[in-house]
Order: structure tokens, then C-alpha cells, then sequence
């Protein structure tokens, strides 16, 4: 994917016409923090009125949990906050504004987002979680800001279709994998409904072939991927694609389907894609598409 990208609005933003809003440029680092470059929003005469940058959460209960950083100047005109990796941020999608003490915040606009270092991040994994931050343009032309924090992380690599078998590079992060790990598929309209599929380890890394037989010999319907790095009396973790530069991979991540007969449901396709979330699912449906 492209890591160096100039995001433009294709429709006016939220709050206010386009040409009129502060825009902003954004850094990623490869420990999970960001840089923000934002033209000036201020008014004339507000040069001594201290400037904030505001990331607000969709759905937050309460303006509570907004994260308020302070912009300095930088040169040129701009002003410069920073989202240190240390500085936590729930888990989801965070609208971007510019603010001037006193006054009412105003969305932001994207500008360059340097995203090179998220580009085959492998972070250590020592402070037991992942902290992944991806800024981005939204369908209104608006920057927000992507967030996910795991402890611990299951990162899926590279993933193999043969047949009617998925077979799924992985790394583990924030914890160690145990004589007793495998993989589980649960049917997401039934979590009673769970299957085990082994797993090959080599320190934090492993692997599994997943075949979708016995999946699609339960119906129609999604099925979510968790690895147990400890087996049944540890955590389960979600296995996700998180660490590059792409914040929303259920439609540019495709995978082939593959055709499943089964002796009740007749024959079903079945395939491998990403959430909205990011995390790994399969989808068992309707030959055609349905389901």
C-alpha cells in the first residue's frame, strides 16, 4: 500500500466548507505515537491565545474522554502537537478538530499523512499490549484517526487459500505461547459453538490450517478466529491485521471463495476477510453471494 499519501476532501466537511478549515499533516512513528503539522486556526489577533488539538471518540458517553493536546508552534505559519505513544487512546475511530481557547472546535482537514514507518511495523511487544494509531480521510473529506489497543495482540501475516483450507502465518504479542495453544473458530450468532484447530509454534510465531468443512457443515454464517496462547485457562485473543498503514482493510483485503459441499445445507461458498474492526473472520454463505 501507499505509505506516503495526500488525502483531499471530496465533499465539504462536517462542520464548516472546506476551504475554510485548518488542515493537517500527520507523522506516524513506528512506536504507535503521531505528529500532527496544522495550518493555523486561530483568528487574527488570538497569536497569544494558547491552541489545542482535540481527538474525539465516536460514541464517547461524555466529552469527558476527549484527548485535548497542546499545539506549539513549529515555523512556517503551523503549529505542532504531538500523540506520544505513552498518551493512551481507546480502542476506535477519533474525529480530529482544531480549537482556540474559548471558542467552539472546528473538524480538521487532511493533508500528507507520512505513514512509511507503520509500513512492516514489528513492535517488541515488552509493555504487553499493541498500540496502533492510523490517521485517515473520511467519506466526508474530514481527518480522524484510527485506534486499536490489544493486550495482548495475535498480528495474521500471510494467508493461503488451497482448496477448502486457509492456511495463516501469525506473531503473538504481549504474551507467550504455551505447549497447550490452538486457534478456535467461533460462530459469531452462537458462541457456544467453537472448534479447535491446532496450531504450529516457534516462539512468538505460528501457524495453522484451517479447513472449512466443518464450518460450513453448520449453515450459513460468520465464524470469528481467536488464538488461546495458553489454552483454555488463558486469554482469548482476537487474531487482527493491524500493523501497516491501512486503516480499514474489509474492502481492499479480498480473498477468493471457494465452493463447499455439505450433506445438509447443500453446497456453500467459503472465504477469509477482515472486519471493520480489522480482525480475521470467515465467511461461510449461500453459493451466489447470499448469506
Amino acid at each position: 500500500m501507499t505509505a506516503l499519501a495526500t488525502s483531499q476532501a471530496s465533499h465539504a466537511g462536517d462542520d464548516q466548507e472546506a476551504s475554510e478549515a485548518p488542515r493537517a499533516d500527520c507523522i506516524a512513528d513506528s512506536a504507535g505515537g503521531l505528529t500532527f503539522d496544522v495550518t493555523d486556526p486561530g483568528e487574527p489577533g488570538t497569536e497569544e491565545v494558547a491552541h489545542l488539538l482535540l481527538l474525539r471518540r465516536r460514541d464517547a458517553d461524555s466529552a469527558e474522554d476527549d484527548v485535548r493536546l497542546p499545539l506549539t508552534p513549529s515555523g512556517d505559519g503551523r503549529l505542532r502537537a504531538a500523540l506520544p505513544s505513552s498518551v493512551e487512546l481507546a480502542e476506535g475511530r477519533w474525529n480530529a478538530y482544531a480549537q482556540v481557547a474559548g471558542g467552539e472546535p472546528r473538524r480538521l482537514m487532511p493533508g500528507v499523512n507520512d505513514l512509511r514507518s507503520l509500513v512492516d511495523r514489528a513492535p517488541s511487544g515488552s509493555r504487553g499490549h499493541v498500540a496502533v494509531r492510523i490517521p485517515y480521510a473520511t467519506k466526508q473529506g474530514n481527518l480522524s484517526v484510527r485506534s486499536w489497543r490489544r493486550a495482548p495482540h495475535a498480528e495474521t501475516g500471510e494467508m493461503e487459500i488451497t482448496g477448502t483450507a486457509m492456511t495463516v502465518q501469525g506473531r503473538v504479542y504481549g504474551t507467550a505461547l504455551t505447549d497447550a495453544a490452538y486457534v478456535e473458530a467461533v460462530r459469531r450468532d452462537e458462541p457456544d459453538l467453537a472448534l479447535r484447530v491446532e496450531i504450529t509454534a516457534e516462539g512468538p510465531a505460528f501457524s495453522f490450517a484451517l479447513r472449512y468443512g466443518p464450518l460450513a457443515e453448520n449453515g450459513a454464517g460468520p465464524w470469528d478466529l481467536w488464538l488461546r496462547p495458553a489454552g483454555e485457562s488463558g486469554p482469548r485473543v482476537r487474531l487482527a491485521r493491524l500493523l501497516d498503514d491501512v486503516p480499514d482493510k474489509k474492502a481492499i483485503f479480498t480473498y477468493p471463495v471457494v465452493p463447499c459441499a455439505t450433506a445438509e445445507h447443500g453446497t456453500l461458498e467459503a472465504g477469509p476477510y477482515y472486519t471493520l474492526d480489522n480482525d480475521l473472520s470467515v465467511r461461510i454463505r449461500e453459493a451466489g453471494g447470499k448469506g
